[in-house]
């Protein structure tokens, strides 16, 4: 490739990131452009009196997929951060008062899992070892190939794995249920799934690969943070010559005879492509004119898109104990809020939701003597959100950590802050403020995922979240490598 070729990329999350790595390490010249004043998207970085919070994501897993992603350019994470492994993996408070560690030792698992139901220590092994199988399958033949046409499912690759899809079309709720009676057991299983933005009665059975994510490949902690992997990826295409442009929202995508004009408030910026890994459905409906739109409003008010999320940043003075790196709240019945995210949106008045305790961890994130921590309550996009609302749930949530977990968080309270559907729909241009994208349905999965190409703007392209492989941070790396590889494919 000719180094007179030229791409903007709007937008600096991962998908964005690892888009402009590749395409920079092909030898075009990239410029990303980021709405906001720091690189990242939602991986952002709050700093106030001390503390420090990463914004968005706060779990590394799926270490193989950012070992392949450096390896490519020559490098390791280590080469930018180093990794600490976290025992337990996460603590759970049930609201029966029952609480457990799951941790990567098997032994350990079989025993807790036996201690609730007679036979489930075998049948975690058993669950284990396929979710081990269908993992290895997934991502040599369906995520890190990718496969954006009918046509290309047509071939030995698909067909030799067909019957591990086949079996693997049903939903979570249903597969989980053939192996564990016991509905806390279940709960253990299926947590993964709001990091996919589904829920156990609406995501296909092929995720039950995330418990060999969850259990055997371990749960890690950067160093500083997911803010030191957004640093990494800078500083990898950096090396490369790909220039990064803050506070330059894009307002406009033109399409010239001879290339693209993207407008933004930074200025003008020129190339001969345009890679989008800001929200889909925002770019297609508010950067382009209708005629370059592949999709209309009413596709995208069709959509089920994952969960939004009532986020509570707090710096408190002195331990949390008995809280861990990561902590779930579960309700021993979670059907009710799910129901309230997808079915009768709600703010969910008996919450399932998740605290991070980075400080448990890493010394630097808040001051001496202090705390920093997050709760995250996974909420249905679009609902009312307003000052009196969030007030009355900020309470809620502080009332229900103290009484479920007996941390007893309200009078220690020296920052705090809130971030949620407003927030999302502001500062990322989020679709209904979805804090993830298009939750993985059945019918929102691979191929039923929108393309990384524009099939009416050629020359424009999409990454991220929205597209194949779908939602998470090792995803979006992933995704980036695809979307670079259709461009490229393209160009030649």
């Amino acid at each position: 490739m000719s180094l007179d070729r030229s791409v903007v990329v709007v937008g600096s999350g991962f998908g964005g990131l690892s888009t402009a790595c590749y395409l920079a390490d092909a030898g075009l010249d990239v410029t990303v452009l980021e709405k906001n004043d720091g690189l990242g998207g939602r991986a952002s970085v709050l700093e106030a009196e001390g503390f420090r919070f990463d914004m968005g994501p706060s779990w590394y897993l799926m270490p193989d997929v950012f070992e392949r992603f450096f390896g490519h350019f020559g490098h390791e994470p280590s080469d930018f951060y180093e990794l600490e492994p976290l025992d337990p993996h996460y603590r759970i408070f049930f609201k029966d008062g029952d609480r457990i560690d799951v941790t990567g030792d098997r032994g350990e698992m079989r025993t807790l899992f036996e201690s609730y139901e007679e036979g489930a220590g075998e049948a975690l092994d058993d669950y284990l070892g396929t979710s081990e199988e269908h993992y290895g399958v997934a991502m040599e033949k369906f995520i890190y190939k990718d496969r954006p046409r009918l046509r290309d499912w047509i071939d030995l690759d698909v067909m030799t794995a067909a019957p591990v899809g086949l079996q693997l079309l049903g939903t979570m709720d249903d597969y989980v249920a053939k192996y564990f009676d016991n509905p806390k057991l279940r709960q253990i299983m299926q947590y993964t799934l709001v990091f996919l933005g589904g829920a156990p009665h609406n995501t296909p059975a092929i995720y039950n690969m995330m418990s060999h994510v969850d259990f055997n490949l371990g749960v890690y902690y950067p160093e500083n943070g997911l803010a030191s992997v957004v640093d990494a990826c800078v500083e990898l295409g950096e090396e490369m010559g790909v220039e990064y442009v803050t506070d330059a929202e894009a307002t406009e995508i033109v399409n010239r005879r001879d290339g693209f004009t993207v407008e933004s408030e930074a200025g003008a910026f020129d190339a001969d492509y345009v890679v989008s890994n800001a929200d889909y459905a925002h770019t297609e409906q508010e950067l382009l004119p209708e005629h370059e739109r592949q999709y209309d409003a009413d596709y995208w008010d069709s959509r089920t898109y994952s969960p939004s999320a009532f986020l509570l940043y707090l710096g408190v003075e002195g331990d949390v104990e008995p809280l861990k790196h990561h902590t779930l709240v579960l309700p021993t019945d979670w059907d009710g809020h799910f129901q309230q995210i997808f079915d009768e949106p709600a703010w969910p008045e008996d919450p399932a939701y998740y605290l991070c305790v980075p400080s448990k961890t890493d010394d630097e994130v808040a001051p001496d003597g202090h705390s920093n921590l997050f709760a995250l309550v996974p909420i249905a996009p679009g609902l009312e959100d307003t000052d009196e609302v969030r007030t009355w749930y900020r309470d809620l949530v502080l009332d229900d950590v103290a009484e479920h977990t007996g941390v007893d968080l309200r009078d220690r309270i020296v920052f705090e802050e809130t971030f949620s559907i407003t927030e999302f729909a502001d500062r990322y241009n989020s679709m209904k403020g979805t804090a993830l994208g298009l939750a993985h349905t059945l019918r929102q999965t691979a191929l039923f995922r929108p393309s990384h190409r524009s099939e009416a703007c050629p020359g424009l392209y999409f990454t991220g979240s929205y597209t194949t492989p779908g939602i998470g941070v090792p995803m979006c790396l992933i995704s980036g490598e695809h979307t670079a590889s259709a461009l490229l494919d393209d160009a030649v």
